[in-house]
């Protein structure tokens, strides 16, 4: 059985800088993968490529048996890829149920209907409920990752991404974010992390794949127990 997500040996940067040397990895349909690396390693920039933010100068990224790295973002989408980006990117001067909505532009989100997905991501967000009519940019840190989470699987995807989902957030907001991106792979949604929060990341994913200097670390496993347990992975990410 083909993978739902398959990036293949692709390289891409940003002008003369190349981030991204030889990329490969896939994503099974239903997995929660996450990519680990420290600043700078190229795991933004894969996701990056992945929706169609950055053009690689080599290699194919295919979604559901389709080649998608030609395709212009907008398309990236309708086909079922939704992006978190790093820092939430809200609009701050709208209100959560504004935000939300903004998250159902495209065909398939607007076929289910925008108000039946906005109280599905109420369900699984009590706290946005309360808050429905509440500026974004008055939200806590962790009410805001909400939001962009949300936002994002306003779209229906297939397949939800999210980069540094636990990013300035304290111990127990992040415990209640991982949470609830495993209650979302619970209910078969596929997800992509980029996170540097390894333990927390790995104990909700299935596999993960290290990234160093712009390539997949071809000495180490995927499989998220195996990580956690590698003694080079520790040393390196958790000073043990």
């Amino acid at each position: 059985m083909s993978s739902l997500l398959a990036v293949d040996d692709v390289q891409a940067g940003y002008g003369d800088f190349k981030a991204l040397f030889n990329i490969t990895l896939h994503v099974d349909a239903g997995e929660i993968v996450t990519l680990l690396g420290a600043n700078g390693a190229g795991k933004t920039t894969t996701l990056r490529v992945i929706s169609g933010l950055v053009k690689p100068t080599k290699g194919t990224v295919r979604f559901d048996g389709r080649i998608i790295s030609t395709l212009p973002p907008h398309e990236i989408v309708e086909l079922g890829i939704s992006h978190v980006p790093e820092g939430r990117q809200l609009f701050p001067h709208m209100s959560v149920e504004e935000n939300l909505a903004l998250g159902a532009y495209i065909a398939r989100a607007r076929q289910r209907g925008i108000k039946e997905s906005m109280e599905e991501q109420f369900a699984l967000f009590p706290r946005l409920k309360e808050r429905r009519k509440q500026l974004a940019g008055t939200l806590s840190g962790g009410e805001q990752q909400m939001v962009a989470i949300a936002r994002g699987l306003m779209t229906q995807p297939k397949l939800l991404m999210l980069d540094e989902p636990s990013l300035g957030l304290g111990p127990k907001i992040v415990e209640e974010v991982f949470a609830k991106v495993q209650e979302i792979g619970g209910r078969g949604l596929t997800v992509l992390i980029v996170e540097q929060n390894v333990v927390d990341a790995l104990s909700i994913s299935n596999r993960g794949y290290v990234i160093e200097n712009g390539a997949v670390d071809p000495g180490l496993g995927t499989a998220a127990q195996e990580l956690l347990r590698n003694e080079r992975l520790r040393s390196a990410y958790l000073g043990l």
